[in-house]
Parts: structure tokens; C-alpha cells; sequence
């Protein structure tokens, strides 16, 4: 470069091609059992210093517990090598993921949630007050986001919060002479986990079907309310993206019969600051921290849930809650426990390193950043729903403003050329992006849902885009080979006729080797 007067800003540069070339590491990986040797050590386990503790006879093991023994390097690449099997947010264009909110998590609150320390559960609050204060001042952020009164960050994940939220309606129905209500309205779009928590927490479940418009049909939920009716927990936007327009409507029909009405914000990153679930009449919410409020997913967990609810609930919240007081002069963060409460949602608080990282991301917005996040994602959500509907044979049903998320259908290329949705998402793995169709039951015909959040630049949906546009193309031109897909990636098929065979079911190591192992000569 000496003496050219260029610089490297004007050298050339080859542009990037529209379809990256894409292949995933392969490695032909054991499990970590089958890798274990006996007699291998990672590293040498200190003596602890001061007296040796008798442990009590009935919490000792009689036999030490069957880990696998390896050396460091070993276990080092192991998990490597799984990773670079994997598809993830950090490595690609992951909106493929819809309604699960696949964001950016900024690597710096990671150094937050590290920073509270190794933690004892058992620890007395005078020794976490600084933990505790995070977890006193999220719950308001999320009382002040959702228009509740107060949160319970104790839920480990968004379905534990849509339990705990069943659990106190029923508390507050049977403290209110409700006995005798025993069913729970949603609706086909929502989320899979209302009507599962609610049926597990032994309702009735009546699920409202779309219309014509793809709304819930108010019509339906006129004939299904009454007596019996416990509440309405519904989704919305719904899992097709879709804002109901009529939703106060529906929650003051519910009101009408004495049922409550909660609100499922597992996905309200297009609603933050725009809309919120008291404002118009819900009685109870929740949300997702680890997708709205941007901590890691980490393959379903650890998640974390918030359970939010209006005065009136307020006595039945989980137990413990956390309580400012002033004592001395100072002020003090306590642990109480309601007479009321419905009890524990899982044990102890909470998830505590994901609320650290979802306080150090809403404190890090503000109230103004909350907002352009959603009109960030809703931008995003409709610049990718205009590029997918100029490829052909792509389609949207229901022409209403989506919001954060679309339902997309595949119906027409899938006539016209015998490919269905889930072999274009496969095919699509070779070029390194996720695909997700939907929720069954299928309502919409070869479906995928994308949600693009607010973390994506413009050059991502267009590669995105590019990328569905490709494979379409290519179920056009040759549709056995989209069929034969992947070509690229760590596996080539996935059996899945072993889902429908309880008796494979592995879901241990445990049940691995006594269900499969056993069974060897």
C-alpha cells in the first residue's frame, strides 16, 4: 500500500452474493457417557480446609453418583463440536423462529447476571439486598409496561406464569363464592399453553375457532360465556401476528358473566409502550423475559416468566413476594408471604441471572427505547411480509395489519408443485437460516411464521427473503431435489416415526439405558 495514495476503504471489495455459501460442521459425536474412561479427571478437586461434616445418614448416597470421567481437552471438544452442529441466533438469520421473539441478547448483561455471585437460596435477605432490590424495582418496570398493579417474577418460563395466573383465578373465584366456574375460554391462535395450563389445572377448556376475518369469532364467545365461565386468557396479537381490534369488547363481555380476563403477552415486542393489558380491561398478564425482554432462549431454558395482576388479585400472588420497607432510616428489602397466596410456582424467587439481564436491557431503552423497539419490529415484521409476497406462490391469509409476526402460507406453490412447507424450512437449513411452520392443528395450509424483531437490519430480511425466494424457486424447477434437502447440514433425515412410539421415548439417560441399552446383546 506504501506510495499508492489508496487506502484500504477504496481498494475493491467483491460484493457479497445473495445466497450464502453454507455447510454445517459435521462430526460423527457420542454422547458423553459412551466418551467416558475410568480413572479421567479435569481437574484436581481441592481438599476443603476445616473440620469434615458428618452428613446425616438419610441425605447421604449409598453409592457415588455415575458421572462421566474425562479429562478437560476432551470435554472441551465435545461441547465444541455440538455447537458447531447447531443452528443458532449468534451464528444466523434466525426469524424463521416465529413467535418465540429471537432477538439479540447483548452479551454484556451476561457480565451482570455474573456478577450477583454464587447465591444460596437459603441465604438470609439481609445478605442479597442488592438482589432483591432488582427484583422489587423489575416488578414495578413491569407493572409500569403492563398497567397491573403488581408482578411476580417467580415463574421459571412463560408457561409456569400462565399457570401461576390460572392458579389465581381460581383462588380468587373460590375466595368469591366461584366455585362452580370451571371453564377457561381461548382461542386457536393463542398460544398452545393456555389451554394446556389451564387443563392441567383440572378446567374445562373452550376454544374459540377463527371467522371469516381470522379474529376469534365474538359470536362464539357470546354463546360460550356464563356461569361457568373462570376467565378468557387469550393471545394477542395472536400467534398470526394479528391485533384484534375488538378486544376490549371481548374482555367486557367476559367481565359481564364475572369471569376474568387474562392477557398473554409472551410476544408483545410490537406493543411495548403502544398498548397495554389494564388499559384495556384485563385483570391479569404475563410475560416471556427471555423474549420480549431479550434474555437467551439457551435452547427452552432457562426462561423466565413475569405473572402480572390488577388489585383485585393482588392477595393471591405466589409466594414470597418482595416488599420495600424502611427500617432504621434505611431502606430494606424483605420477603413476605401472603395469607392468601396460591403458594410457590417453583422453588424460591425466581430465575434470577435472566431477570438480572432483562432489568439491565429495560434500563438500558428506558421507556422511549421500549417504544421504538416495537415500532422497530413492527417495520421490520411488514418490509419482510412485502418481500415473502412477491415471491410467487406465496401468501398471506386474512388481509389485516400484522403487527409483530406473520403467518405465511405455502398453499399455492405446494399445488402447483408437490412440495410442502416443512421440506422448504429443511432445505433452507442448508443455507444456515431457520423455518418454522406453525402450531398444529394446521388452520393455515402450509403454513411458516417469521417475526423478524427489532434486532435485524434491513440486509438480513433481504437475505432472508432471498433465500425462500431461492428455494421456491427451486421446488419449480426441480422438486425432488427441494424433497431430497439437506444436503448441508449434520443430518440428512429425520425419522420422526419414533414420536409416535411411546415406547422409544428416552427422555433420561436413565431411560436410555433401560429402555435401549438394555435391550442390546
Amino acid at each position: 500500500m506504501s506510495g499508492t495514495g489508496e487506502s484500504f476503504a477504496e481498494l475493491p471489495v467483491a460484493p457479497k452474493p445473495p445466497i450464502r455459501r453454507f455447510h454445517q460442521a459435521r462430526w460423527d459425536e457420542p454422547i458423553i457417557f459412551e466418551l467416558s474412561k475410568p480413572g479421567r479427571r479435569g481437574i484436581a478437586v481441592p481438599k476443603a480446609e476445616g473440620p469434615e461434616v458428618e452428613l446425616p445418614a438419610s441425605v447421604r448416597r449409598e453409592r457415588a453418583p455415575k458421572l462421566p470421567e474425562m479429562s478437560q481437552l476432551h470435554v472441551l471438544r465435545h461441547y465444541l463440536r455440538l455447537s458447531q452442529e447447531n443452528l443458532g441466533f449468534d451464528l444466523n438469520i434466525d426469524v424463521g423462529q416465529g413467535t418465540c421473539t429471537m432477538k439479540y441478547s447483548p452479551k454484556v448483561n451476561d457480565l451482570f447476571a455474573r456478577a450477583t455471585g454464587p447465591l444460596h437460596p437459603h441465604q438470609h435477605p439481609d445478605t442479597v439486598q442488592g438482589v432483591l432490590e432488582i427484583y422489587w424495582r423489575m416488578e414495578r418496570m413491569l407493572a409500569e409496561i403492563s398497567g397491573m398493579s403488581r408482578v411476580s417474577l417467580q415463574p421459571g418460563s412463560g408457561s409456569a406464569a400462565i399457570y401461576a395466573n390460572i392458579a389465581m383465578i381460581r383462588a380468587y373465584h373460590n375466595a368469591n363464592g366461584g366455585e362452580g366456574r370451571d371453564q377457561v375460554i381461548t382461542t386457536m391462535f393463542s398460544h398452545p399453553s393456555n389451554a394446556a395450563c389451564a387443563k392441567t389445572a383440572g378446567y374445562e377448556v373452550i376454544t374459540l375457532m377463527p371467522d371469516a376475518e381470522g379474529l376469534p369469532d365474538i359470536e362464539a364467545l357470546k354463546a360460550a360465556i356464563g356461569p361457568r365461565t373462570a376467565a378468557l386468557m387469550i393471545t394477542n396479537p395472536e400467534d398470526t401476528g394479528i391485533f384484534n381490534p375488538r378486544i376490549k369488547e371481548f374482555v367486557d363481555l367476559v367481565h359481564s358473566v364475572g369471569g376474568l380476563a387474562c392477557y398473554d403477552q409472551a410476544n408483545a415486542n410490537g406493543i411495548l409502550g403502544i398498548t397495554r393489558a389494564r388499559d384495556v380491561g384485563f385483570d391479569l398478564c404475563h410475560f416471556n423475559l427471555h423474549k420480549t425482554f431479550s434474555t437467551p432462549h439457551a435452547c427452552g431454558g432457562p426462561a423466565a416468566g413475569a405473572s402480572g395482576v390488577s388489585p383485585a388479585l393482588e392477595p393471591f400472588l405466589p409466594e414470597p413476594t418482595v416488599e420495600r420497607v424502611e427500617f432504621d432510616g434505611n431502606e430494606r428489602f424483605v420477603l413476605k408471604y401472603p395469607e392468601k397466596s396460591v403458594g410457590k410456582i417453583r422453588p424460591f424467587l425466581g430465575v434470577t441471572p435472566n431477570v438480572v439481564r432483562a432489568y439491565a436491557w429495560i434500563m438500558s431503552l428506558g421507556a422511549e427505547g421500549l417504544r421504538q423497539v416495537a415500532e422497530t419490529a413492527v417495520l421490520n415484521n411488514n418490509y419482510l411480509m412485502h418481500k415473502i409476497l412477491q415471491i410467487p406462490g406465496a401468501s398471506v391469509p386474512w388481509k389485516h395489519r400484522h403487527v409483530e409476526q406473520a403467518r405465511y402460507s405455502w398453499q399455492q406453490l405446494s399445488e402447483e408443485t408437490g412440495v410442502h412447507s416443512e421440506e422448504i424450512g429443511v432445505r433452507a437449513a442448508d443455507f444456515g437460516v431457520h423455518y418454522w411452520t406453525s402450531h398444529h392443528p394446521y388452520l393455515v395450509p402450509e403454513p411458516f411464521t417469521l417475526e423478524p424483531t427489532e434486532s435485524y437490519a434491513k440486509e438480513d430480511l433481504d437475505e432472508y427473503a432471498a433465500i425462500l425466494a431461492h428455494v421456491a424457486d427451486e421446488a419449480r424447477r426441480d422438486p425432488e431435489f427441494v424433497k431430497g434437502a439437506p444436503y448441508n447440514q449434520t443430518i440428512h433425515k429425520i425419522d420422526m416415526t419414533s414420536l409416535d412410539d411411546p415406547k422409544q421415548w428416552a427422555p433420561t439417560w436413565r431411560a436410555y439405558v433401560r429402555k435401549h441399552l438394555s435391550g442390546r446383546g
